[in-house]
């Protein structure tokens, strides 16, 4: 198992992504705190993968919630290896200059503070044992950015070039820090990338002819946050079936 006994944090896993991504660390060996503004759905996940995971509530945009989502880890499992920032937010598809204040700051605030407030209760940890992995889900919108979510694809730009900025940053401390660069997929924001555009008209941008699946990222995870990719930092990695091609 690729991922035998090493301890990671996954947000927003109550659903989509995370839940994917959740589920097979787990079954890659991982032992897995599954985070998510969802408590109940995320400790029902938690439940589903066994003694081996734990759930908590955790709203990756307030340092508290960070900071005990990242003391859980370390009290249920004795350490920590690997932090996988999926919990993410988007505004409906519509111009730019309808998006309000509001939905503005809580987008940037899910996005990239959430990174920013990982790293400030993470980076220690990692520092102390000698090394870590973080992986932060950014998106295709952040490399190839369609029309309508202005705001949302800025905010996944600033998750990539944060990604290869901490990379550069923390590698004198072995930690190592990814993205995966997903398409959408069959996940609760998918009605919100849509808006009023019709969803075969979406798919038929992506060469492959479909969305992404949880599995999908899943498979770019687990290889990402394994020893195999120890040579692997600030890499952005395209998952979206030639979307950005």
């Amino acid at each position: 198992m690729r991922l035998q006994d090493k301890v990671a944090v996954v947000t927003g896993g109550a659903q989509g992504f995370g839940e994917g991504i959740a589920g097979r660390f787990a079954r890659e060996g991982a032992k897995v705190v599954v985070a998510d503004l969802n408590e109940q759905g995320a400790k029902d996940v938690a439940l589903r993968l066994g003694n081996n995971a734990v759930g908590c509530r955790a709203d990756v945009t307030k340092a508290s919630d960070v900071s005990a989502m990242i003391g859980l880890a370390v009290r249920s499992f004795g350490r920590l290896d690997i932090v996988v920032n999926n919990a993410g937010t988007t505004h409906v598809n519509k111009p730019m200059l309808d998006v309000t204040e509001a939905e503005f700051d809580r987008i940037f605030a899910v996005n990239v503070k959430g990174i920013y407030l990982a790293a400030l209760h993470a980076v220690p940890i990692f520092r102390k044992q000698g090394g870590g992995a973080f992986l932060n889900i950014a998106s295709t919108a952040g490399l190839r950015p369609r029309p309508g979510l202005t705001v949302y694809n800025s905010s996944k730009g600033a998750v990539n070039i944060m990604t290869k900025s901490m990379a550069v940053e923390f590698a004198p401390d072995k930690i190592r820090v990814n993205a995966l660069c997903p398409v959408a997929g069959d996940t609760p924001l998918l009605a919100s990338f849509l808006g009023q555009n019709p969803r075969d008209a979406f798919i038929k941008t992506i060469p492959l002819g479909r969305l992404s699946t949880p599995e999908d990222i899943a498979t770019g995870a687990v290889f990402l946050c394994s020893d195999e990719a120890n040579f692997f930092t600030g890499v952005c990695l395209e998952v979206d079936g030639g979307r950005c091609i």
